[in-house]
């Protein structure tokens, strides 16, 4: 049974991967900063196929737990950094951006993904693995307001495509799943209605096909998969 490590797994489009490659027979590492929420998402889940590692990201000892308990299931074939903050909310524009808070996306989005990759990427290597990085179509789209979440995701877009240079091996894939309905989604649009978007198990086909037809590192559009239009 292939071994992979989720972050972000206690809801939205973590908790849907889970879901959906513990039904495709994956064994699964997955964490989340509440403990209790954690809990209560993966109450219905094998624990002896769903291992879970609730934690924060940022702290290198728990990146280092993720990668062990990894370890002990058989050795990781795919990461997926999933998990992941929004900022504000509403977020401000960059002239009054609180590089206090500025600093703490960045951290969560950008350097805990790399650190958890550098912990992983000798089991990957063994593996000939895969690395998904979840990634928005703000890092690449100049949308008012969203100058640091959009920034943090355009600085892990550079590294996963840098990382992808350097491990030719591998395959490194960042994953734009498009608009959902999850709640970093509402937070990024507080007070406004967004039930039109789907929910995260809707990208699942997307996911599934991603990881059989194994196509070269680069940057993906779940929607483009799911469409069938290509990469």
């Amino acid at each position: 049974m292939p071994v992979a490590i989720i972050t972000g797994a206690s809801r939205g489009l973590g908790l849907a991967l889970t879901a959906g490659l513990a039904q495709d027979g994956w064994r699964l590492v997955v964490d989340a900063r509440g403990a209790g929420e954690l809990a209560a998402a993966l109450a219905e889940f094998d624990p002896g196929r769903v291992v879970a590692v609730p934690g924060d990201v940022t702290d290198a000892a728990h990146r280092d737990a993720l990668v062990a308990a990894a370890g002990r299931l058989g050795g990781i074939d795919l990461l997926v950094n999933n998990a992941g903050i929004l900022g504000p909310s509403p977020q401000p524009p960059l002239a009054g951006y609180p590089l206090d808070v500025l600093r703490d996306v960045y951290e969560v989005n950008v350097v805990a993904p790399l650190g958890l990759i550098q912990l992983a990427l000798p089991g990957l290597r063994a593996r000939r693995g895969a690395i998904v990085t979840v990634t928005s179509d703000a890092a690449v789209e100049a949308y008012p307001g969203w100058g640091g979440y959009g920034s943090a995701k355009a600085a892990i877009e550079q590294a996963s495509r840098v990382l992808a240079a350097e491990e030719p091996e591998l395959r490194v894939w960042w994953v734009d799943p498009g608009d959902l309905r999850t709640r970093m989604h509402q937070e990024a649009f507080p007070g406004a209605d967004i039930s039109d978007r789907p929910p995260p198990e809707t990208v699942l086909p997307a996911f599934r096909r991603l990881l059989g037809d194994a196509p070269p590192s680069g940057r993906v559009r779940l929607a483009d998969l799911l469409t069938g239009a290509g990469r």
